[in-house]
């Protein structure tokens, strides 16, 4: 029997066609996705193994440096200052040749991987912890604070509260514990790192202007005035001007401090400004920054290592990343795109 739409059946053979080859090549599409998607992983979590394994390598070769600098202290004498081997920041090296996965396969020759790094003394800063001591507000770190903050042309009222909060968040944990006592709820947290003192009601703009100035240690500490810039002499010391303190920052450069019987033959000044409980020529504590440029993506680690004695022990590992700057981009904002700084505040 001849059917009787001969062109609807061969329309509805085309139909099934086309579906057919639109569910093959959407099948096909979905099982390369899976596999680009598999090698996209596989990639991203070799890098940062790599990343990882060249950042851990860095921190244990500073702390040998470390280690090194407080044997060479122990003989001569002499504090730590910005003229030795720590202070000295690493330039980005290549090491593309090193950071193949497996012994017999190369990285890929498009692969560019640069580290750098530089070791800064915390101890060359304020420390927000001194704003207690033995238990009770210290009214001498507190002043050192407004002097700062009346350097940098920053709000007095903004450090007020900023202070009475750290106060009041300190004395509520008792030594040794992270609890604090009664009504934990109306105590802020206490910060650990710098850009967390926002927490305490510090502005963006404060932060960045106090961040070359200030840290967050676990306790209490001098500052070395072997390290740290005039503007902290001028805070720390009562009646020092910036003329003399500039002039002792210049002076150490040549002759760095060993002792503050040194400083204050510098500064000239003889009476009780200089104490031990404010002020050193030697540092505890010191930043470790890493940064890792591999491919397209920058990984920047920073890490705290207090060093007693001959032994360097990290306290914290901080670790993040980004997108390396197109070349253009990079040359916008003024710099090359090898360089880049941690921002992990």
């Amino acid at each position: 029997m001849t059917p009787r739409h001969p062109s609807r059946q061969r329309g509805a053979a085309l139909l099934l066609a086309m579906l057919t080859v639109t569910l093959v090549a959407a099948l096909a599409s979905a099982a390369l996705w899976q596999q680009w998607r598999h090698v996209a992983v596989e990639e991203a979590e070799r890098e940062r193994q790599q990343a990882a394994w060249v950042l851990t390598g860095a921190l244990d070769w500073a702390r040998v440096i470390l280690r090194e600098d407080a044997r060479t202290n122990q003989n001569t004498g002499v504090g730590d200052h910005l003229a030795e081997p720590w202070a000295v920041g690493l330039a980005e090296a290549r090491l593309s040749s090193f950071l193949a996965a497996d012994k017999n396969t190369d990285p890929p020759p498009t692969l560019d991987a640069f580290l750098s790094g530089a070791i800064v003394d915390q101890q060359g800063r304020l420390n927000w912890a001194n704003l207690v001591s033995q238990g009770k507000p210290s009214e001498a770190d507190l002043r050192a604070f407004e002097r700062l903050y009346e350097q940098l042309g920053l709000p007095e009222a903004e450090l007020s509260g900023a202070a009475q909060r750290w106060v009041q968040a300190a004395l509520a944990k008792p030594a040794g514990q992270g609890t604090a006592q009664a009504n934990p709820a109306n105590v802020p947290l206490l910060p650990r790192r710098v850009g967390q003192l926002s927490w305490l009601g510090l502005s963006a703009r404060s932060l960045e202007r106090l961040a070359p100035y200030v840290t967050v240690l676990p306790e209490r500490t001098p500052l070395n005035l072997n390290t740290a810039p005039a503007e902290l002499w001028v805070a720390t010391i009562p009646g020092l001007d910036m003329a003399r303190a500039r002039r002792a920052v210049a002076q150490r450069a040549l002759n760095p401090f060993k002792s503050l019987a040194d400083v204050s033959a510098v500064i000239g000044q003889t009476d009780p400004a200089l104490n031990d409980t404010q002020h050193a020529v030697n540092s505890r504590y010191f930043e470790v920054q890493g940064s890792l440029r591999l491919g397209e993506r920058v990984v920047h680690e920073r890490s705290l290592v207090q060093r007693s004695g001959l032994q360097v022990v990290t306290l914290w590992r901080e670790r993040s990343s980004a997108h390396a700057p197109l070349p253009d981009e990079a040359s916008a904002a003024g710099s090359t795109p090898s360089r880049h700084t941690p921002s992990l505040q």
